[in-house]
């Protein structure tokens, strides 16, 4: 009929706009399946991917500021990936030979430190015997536990010898040389676009919380990644021209180990320090030199507790040492290195929405509701 009016479709019913929370369930299930398939079948392929990504999001800073200054972003990515290539080319050639020098000096001392720890470990269980009797501490206990000790040093010098070069050596594949920086300019100039195209898949009704928590995620992670970049340099140069000018042969590669290290909260401090100490009571025949080197490893940690890390990082990382250590642990064991450098960011927004839900949780009838009295 003229006047009959026509119907909607049924698909154009307003029930028909809103998600099913079994819908939002498979959203968010999808997306953390694909994400865990795609690091389980690429994981080997993604280092210099995650590593560009990296690199483009500690860049960033510095390249918004040169394209404020009148730089177009192209130009200001490639400014600063030049940059970034030349500083490296600087290490390769200036302290690239002399690491390699001192990895062959340690190999010619490994049967030195293993007579010294031999003796040494010889000389403590002869105190023990002495001591308790040699119903306690026998012969062959004290002969055994020295030649094991020589044995295990020997061992461990060897092993560290070989993972220092082994890591050189795949610092220096054609990938992580030439895609890296590539991907990395490429990563760098797009940045702001591919913000904003994630920002565009978000599910609207959530876009406001989202964005919120990711802007949390980016002033903590932001916090972390350049403040700890900026420890670990000064600390690396600090220690290695301390124990360098305070006369440890292997100073250098001590020195700049404990310092790129300290990204994992004391296991730089605590390995470069027992390390250099070792060194140095095996070198040194008096304790004043050893001294001068226990003096270095100190004022290491004075500058680093009371001066760099107040200073570059503070208050504004709201992420515990114990929850960094197991998150970088834990990426390494299920990813390895991919896991490794995707730790901290994966920590950082689990530590970021755990707190928001804890509000949430707060904030519910489920926490308010009061116990029934009677």
């Amino acid at each position: 009929m003229g006047d009959e009016r026509e119907r909607p479709p049924p698909d154009s019913s307003p029930a028909a706009t809103h998600a099913t929370r079994v819908q939002r369930i498979g959203l968010f299930a999808g997306v953390l399946a694909a994400g865990a398939l795609a690091l389980a079948l690429f994981g080997s392929v993604l280092t210099p991917f995650v590593a560009a990504a990296v690199l483009a999001y500690a860049l960033d800073p510095p390249t918004t500021q040169l394209t404020r200054l009148g730089l177009s972003r192209g130009a200001a990515a490639t400014a600063m990936m030049l940059a970034l290539v030349a500083g490296v080319l600087l290490f390769a050639l200036l302290l690239y030979p002399l690491l390699l020098l001192q990895i062959k000096l340690l190999a010619t001392r490994i049967p030195q430190y293993a007579f010294l720890l031999q003796g040494w470990a010889s000389e403590q269980l002869t105190h023990l015997q002495d001591s308790f009797g040699s119903d306690v501490v026998n012969d062959k206990l004290r002969d055994l536990v020295s030649s094991q000790a020589a044995t295990m040093l020997s061992v461990l010098l060897s092993t560290v010898t070989g993972v220092v070069s082994s890591g050189f050596a795949i610092f220096n594949l054609l990938t992580l040389m030439i895609v890296t920086p590539v991907v990395g300019f490429y990563f760098l100039r797009d940045w702001p676009k591919l913000i904003a195209m994630v920002a565009s898949w978000v599910p609207r009704r959530y876009a406001g919380v989202i964005a919120a928590q990711g802007r949390e995620v980016d002033r903590i992670l932001s916090a972390w990644v350049r403040g700890q970049a900026m420890c670990c340099l000064i600390l690396a140069f600090f220690y290695a021209s301390g124990l360098t000018g305070a006369g440890l042969d292997l100073g250098l590669i001590v020195g700049l180990s404990a310092g790129l290290l300290s990204f994992i909260p004391y296991v730089g401090s605590v390995t470069g320090g027992v390390t250099a100490i070792g060194l140095a009571l095996a070198q040194f025949p008096d304790w004043r030199n050893v001294g001068v080197v226990i003096g270095v490893l100190i004022a290491g940690q004075i500058l680093e507790g009371y001066v760099i890390y107040p200073r570059f990082l503070g208050d504004r990382v709201e992420l515990p040492a114990v929850w960094v250590i197991f998150a970088l642990f834990a990426g390494g064991a299920a990813f390895g290195f991919v896991g490794v450098m995707l730790a901290v960011p994966v920590a950082a927004t689990i530590g970021v929405l755990a707190r928001f839900w804890l509000r949430r949780y707060i904030a519910s009838p489920l926490y308010l509701e009061a116990a029934d009295e009677g």
